[in-house]
């Protein structure tokens, strides 16, 4: 019978399902070669190859176990040891390369674990190896419990502007940034739309039109590393009243397969402010305020440039909500679950 172990915790309202025991082998040195045997050879990240990794993603994202908004990591070794521990991200539709919101939730969850030493006050940074690179999450503790989490990305490069596509809601103009996947990033109001949960069935389905639209366009390829290659999510923006420490903006972002997420976004909040940054939007000493449809918040700043790329980071809190003992028993009907 299979015995899976998980603890859940939600990012500004995205769920994180942290798996650690219960895994089979996964082959491999790295952290991305450990993300090629997930995906499968000839398989691809939102349609990976079948094998008992995948089946174990498959049962804790679909249901009765999941939802088809479930996210989730399965915690594996670090490339080396300037690294705490590496994770590989899934969702109802595959893998992914990179995970703000996740990465925040595995902040939290290594110092509420004892995984990484923390003060009842101040910070310490929890380093994590994952497919787009090595990232960190800085948890900020006062009192004794943990107030926030900082996460800094991966350097994100603006790699297209204007890209021209076509939706049923007419055309529009696209920037494509990868900031640990490739998001295209669309104003809302150029569809007609305000970002809210009344026209995210519009924006999920125009989502869905962009993306693959622009599957293969050169501004979403990265030749040196081809698994960070293909538009991930569609960010949808809408501009809201600029406060003195800098803009603030709603969003949703369209990822996969018709994902959306709750939270605003980490990955897709550090693209935002590389744009926003690249544009002279976004001074850095000024901090965007990204807000979800869901209300929740998170706070995000573009560091002084030193190198190729803008580093970001993004703030936002994370939440541990169960402990989980998954079982499959052999002779269960649906062993492989289903999604509506």
């Amino acid at each position: 019978m299979t015995d899976v172990r998980t603890i859940d915790y939600h990012t500004a309202g995205e769920p994180f399902r942290i798996v650690r025991e219960g895994l089979p082998p996964i082959p491999g040195d790295t952290v991305a070669e450990r993300f090629a045997t997930a995906v499968g050879a000839g398989g691809a990240p939102t349609a990976p190859r079948r094998g008992p990794l995948d089946d174990v993603r498959r049962l804790l994202v679909r249901e009765p176990r999941g939802h088809s908004g479930m996210y989730g990591c399965f915690v594996i070794p670090a490339d080396d040891e300037g690294a705490h521990f590496g994770a590989l991200f899934w969702h109802k539709d595959g893998y992914s390369t990179a995970c703000g919101h996740g990465t925040m939730a595995l902040g939290a969850w290594a110092v509420d674990e004892g995984i990484v030493a923390a003060p009842a006050d101040g910070s310490v940074q929890v380093r994590v190896d994952v497919p787009s690179g090595r990232v960190a999450a800085t948890v900020h503790r006062a009192g004794g419990r943990t107030t926030g989490v900082t996460f800094r990305n991966v350097p994100a490069r603006v790699t297209a502007r204007g890209v021209r596509v076509s939706t049923g809601a007419g055309p529009v103009d696209a920037a494509l940034v990868h900031a640990g996947a490739c998001y295209a990033s669309v104003p809302a109001a150029a569809l007609g739309l305000t970002v809210d949960r009344a026209t995210l069935p519009r924006l999920v389905a125009a989502g869905q039109e962009i993306r693959s639209a622009l599957a293969g366009h050169p501004g979403s390829l990265d030749p040196a590393r081809p698994h960070l290659s293909g538009v991930y999510g569609v960010v949808f923006h809408e501009e809201l009243p600029r406060r003195p420490e800098g803009p603030v903006q709603r969003n949703v972002t369209v990822f996969a397969d018709g994902q959306f997420d709750r939270s605003p976004c980490g990955s897709g909040t550090s693209a935002r402010l590389a744009l926003l940054a690249a544009d002279g939007l976004l001074a850095p000493d000024e901090v965007l305020r990204h807000e979800s449809i869901a209300g929740t918040v998170f706070t995000g700043r573009a560091l002084p440039a030193t190198g190729p790329g803008t580093v970001t980071e993004t703030t936002g809190r994370s939440f541990r909500t169960g402990e989980h003992r998954f079982v499959l028993d052999p002779h269960d009907e649906l062993p492989e679950g289903f999604l509506p």
